[in-house]
């Protein structure tokens, strides 16, 4: 986002949809729940959002949680409450953000990347309602220290973090600005450290930071946004090409300009509806220790020397909610936000730029695998091999981060089911035909200590499609199981939660004449069967030779 491809207006009408406006869809939705009880921020917000991610609840069940009785550790209340999970707490809540169903998340990415809509220029905007500077950012209670930031995983973090962040920098040549996701710990009432990631191919932000230095500057200005309306939020995490003008894309996704305001005391452009944004000064000098953290990849993040930036403006609505991400050990907010857009974006790659068009579904393992380890790419019967390995390739080289194991099924295997994976690789799978190991892969995002630059990883892939036609699963059919079902839950036993596969199917290697024999044993009319097979008795051969209705006509 450059000042000269800015729309200025006064004109305050706007159709897309704030975070509040947002809320109260989830509300009607019955996508949000309240809590108004005193909750801790320090010890109980998100071990009690973490739940619903490892106690058994189906995703389509999970909800946002906003929380009005906001306490710290020591009993001091917030005038702010906090919401988790309202931006994509499950699929359904990140589709409500994007206004779109889970078949159009793709296009509508597509579409805004090729036309963004530029932003447009306000004089008075909601997120600067009320301004904090100077002295009163300073000293217990006020700047930081006054916003109710929860402690993402108590008993290892050592701090509260900011974690639904749009961290806007500004590339000092081109005056693009850059939205990124990035976590930035509290550390006094004006000061945190931001993390930014550094590796190859990495944060926009941390490129502008190695910009400033190589300048001479000793100072980057910087805008961390909380709460931002959900096309602007949406952007920061989705990874987009370097030097894309991410408020444009937001704008293309919204289909009309994104209002921005100027910050007060940096010269960045900021989200007119954001709810909070703290305004500062990166030092481009020194390194301040941060962490531990649980990171997105499933491990506690151990102290690391990262950017100190010392708050000049805290700015915000009057009537502001803090937004925060559950992130750590997957499933997540942070990776279900990731794939609902990724999977089809993997999926368009495979069948659009490569061509590939048995490819079905691309599925990115989320629990404990964090998406980028783990793809299973699903597809359709009759694919030549050829193609099948070609989907391979294309899958796990698209992002250098992705695809460090990745499998090919077919279109029975349900790749959210790791017993199904499993079950496919053990029969459908030879070690020594249908495995491949590629070498000089990054590392990508890891629990890994060392630097990227200074160790390699490799990439598998494996073919774990069915190499000849099979006899359907040895499971009763649906309306057998449906009958067992509604029997199972008139006596009361507990709860199902029914686990794909859960019937069989007449597919595969199978004969109407079997279809007829088994509907006549499922009617209690067996004997039919055996006089039947009775009069295809046979001498001369061995035991287990094989027999098919269809050959003895």
């Amino acid at each position: 986002m450059k000042s000269d491809d800015i729309n200025s207006s006064t004109t305050p009408d706007r159709t897309y949809p704030d975070l509040h406006d947002h809320l109260d869809t989830l509300r009607s939705e019955g996508l949000l729940l309240t809590i108004d009880r005193a909750i801790d921020k320090d010890s109980e917000i998100h071990p009690l959002v973490r739940w619903q991610y490892v106690g058994g609840i189906e995703e389509h069940e999970r909800r946002a949680f906003l929380f009005t009785n906001v306490v710290d550790a020591k009993g001091r209340r917030y005038r702010f409450p906090v919401v988790v999970g309202a931006l994509a707490g499950n699929r359904r809540i990140y589709c409500l953000g994007m206004k779109a169903t889970p078949e159009e998340v793709q296009p509508r990415w597509e579409q805004a990347i090729a036309n963004p809509i530029p932003p447009r220029l306000v004089e008075t905007a909601a997120c600067q309602e009320v301004v904090i500077t100077g002295d009163a950012l300073k000293g217990e209670g006020n700047g930081l220290d006054a916003l109710p930031i929860p402690v993402s995983t108590p008993g290892f973090d050592s701090a509260p973090t900011l974690t639904a962040t749009n961290v806007i920098t500004k590339d000092p040549d081109t005056g693009i600005h850059n939205h990124g996701t990035y976590r930035a710990g509290l550390k006094a009432p004006d000061r945190l450290v931001i993390r930014m990631a550094t590796r190859v191919g990495g944060a926009g932000g941390y490129r502008h930071y190695l910009k400033h230095q190589a300048r001479g500057d000793t100072v980057m200005p910087c805008a961390i946004v909380l709460g931002a309306p959900p096309y602007v939020a949406f952007v920061a995490p989705q990874k987009l090409p370097l030097d894309v003008d991410e408020m444009g894309v937001a704008g293309g996704l919204a289909g009309e300009p994104i209002r921005v305001v100027r910050a007060k005391t940096v010269d960045l452009l900021v989200p007119a509806e954001a709810e909070i944004v703290i305004e500062g000064l990166i030092d481009l000098t020194q390194l301040e220790p941060e962490g531990p953290f649980g990171e997105s990849h499933g491990h506690v993040a151990l102290e690391e020397f990262n950017m100190p930036m010392r708050v000049t403006a805290i700015t915000h609505r009057k009537d502001a909610v803090v937004a925060s991400y559950l992130s750590q050990v997957t499933p997540s907010e942070s990776s279900a936000i990731k794939r609902v857009a990724y999977e089809p974006m993997f999926l368009a790659h495979l069948n659009r730029t490569l061509g590939i068009k048995g490819v079905t579904r691309v599925t990115m393992h989320e629990r404990m695998t964090a998406l980028r380890r783990i793809t299973i790419v699903t597809v359709a019967k009759g694919t030549p091999k050829t193609e099948v390995w070609r989907a391979l390739y294309g899958a796990t080289s698209f992002k250098a981060d992705c695809g460090k194991i990745c499998i090919a099924v077919d279109e029975d295997i349900d790749p959210d089911n790791s017993d199904a994976l499993l079950w496919a690789m053990a029969f459908r799978m030879d070690p020594s035909a249908d495995l491949q190991v590629l070498r000089h892969r990054s590392p990508g995002h890891g629990p890994e200590r060392e630097h990227e630059a200074e160790r390699e990883d490799s990439t598998l892939l494996m073919d774990a499609t069915m190499k000849e036609v099979l006899p359907p699963l040895a499971l009763p059919r649906r309306e057998y199981m449906e009958r067992a079902k509604s029997l199972w839950e008139a006596l009361g036993l507990p709860k199902l939660r029914p686990q794909s596969p859960w019937f069989g199917a007449a597919a595969g290697d199978w004969l109407p004449a079997w279809d007829e024999a088994a509907e006549r044993a499922a009617h209690g009319d067996y004997l039919e069967n055996g006089r039947i097979s009775e009069g295809r008795q046979r001498a001369g051969l061995k035991p287990e030779t094989r027999f098919r209705p269809d050959d003895d006509a």
